[in-house]
């Protein structure tokens, strides 16, 4: 498995009906993750509601990340990578961010694409060239969905050949270009892990060649994650695909009306936290929590 392989969990960020941030609720959820055999953990993603944390709130959720993990590695010997989001549209806040997460002993930064400025692919390249320098292990987050730019490949490719660049999140959502970034990307970059952010296409990924997933729906259910991720990567499919069509109707219903609105509703239902999130987002609609409710039902969760 590669370094920054397996199954990774983007965390949210448990919150209270006052938008107030529920840190014990927090901590108990990095404990349950690292319970339930997570390879990682993601804080301060797009699943966390980053864009609306102060530093202060950042960096107390950083703390307690350390905390549970670090607590738990003790007492367990198992290793548990904390990736943390450094990501910005300015260039400038990203290596600040990635700075943070190198002074925190993380093991990465997740930086995603600059949002909203819409670069060039020049733009891009030179965003996460000075991200590289910063000399803490770097993976490019590529969403054009939430970004409005994709990362082509071969942009990606003059990316991977800067220092300290060891990962892609890719959630472009077109498996065929996450084939070529295995094909042409990691054939030249052995090492370079290319890691599913879309936990419907983590299968078909890995058996493409890919390295695993950032998952949102671990947050619910870190222990069939882990299970069907690490089945696909030692090459056992039939194990791995009985898992993966056991929640797929979840993998859809996770992001029916938005993340990480559905995913908190969803764990709301298990009493694993309330399913407030911060404005401008909001609670999902009675008919999504309909659709929610029975694919939990239906997957057996």
């Amino acid at each position: 498995m590669a370094k920054f392989g397996g199954a990774m969990t983007a965390l949210v960020t448990p919150m209270h009906e006052d938008e107030s941030i529920d840190y014990e609720g927090f901590r108990a959820l990095v404990k349950r993750q690292c319970e339930g055999g997570i390879d990682g953990i993601l804080p301060l993603g797009t699943t966390a509601e980053t864009p609306t944390l102060t530093e202060d709130e950042e960096d107390e959720l950083i703390k307690i990340a350390f905390e549970e993990v670090r607590a738990f590695e003790k007492a367990t010997g198992k290793k548990i990578n904390i990736i943390l989001g450094a990501g910005s549209n300015c260039t400038r806040d990203a290596v600040r961010y990635c700075e943070r997460a190198k002074k925190a002993g993380a093991d990465a930064a997740l930086v995603v694409t600059p949002y909203y400025n819409k670069p060039s692919n020049e733009g891009i390249f030179r965003h996460f060239k000075e991200c590289s320098k910063v000399g803490i292990p770097i993976v490019v987050y590529n969403i054009q969905g939430r970004t409005g730019k994709n990362i082509d490949v071969p942009t990606l490719t003059r990316i991977a050949d800067l220092p300290n660049i060891v990962a892609v999140k890719e959630a472009s959502g077109n498996i065929n270009q996450m084939m070529d970034v295995i094909s042409i990307v990691k054939k030249a970059h052995p090492d370079f892990a290319v890691i599913s952010g879309d936990d419907g296409l983590t299968l078909p990924l890995i058996a493409a060649g890919g390295d695993g997933v950032f998952s949102v729906v671990s947050n619910l259910t870190p222990s069939l994650i882990t299970e069907m991720t690490h089945a696909a990567l030692d090459g056992d499919i039939k194990k791995a695909r009985e898992i993966h069509y056991r929640l797929l109707p979840f993998f859809k219903a996770a992001f029916v009306d938005g993340n990480p609105t559905s995913i908190k509703y969803a764990l709301s239902l298990k009493g694993d936290m309330k399913a407030c999130v911060r404005l401008p987002l909001v609670e999902v609609t009675d008919s999504a929590k309909k659709i929610i409710e029975g694919a939990l039902k239906e997957c057996g969760l």
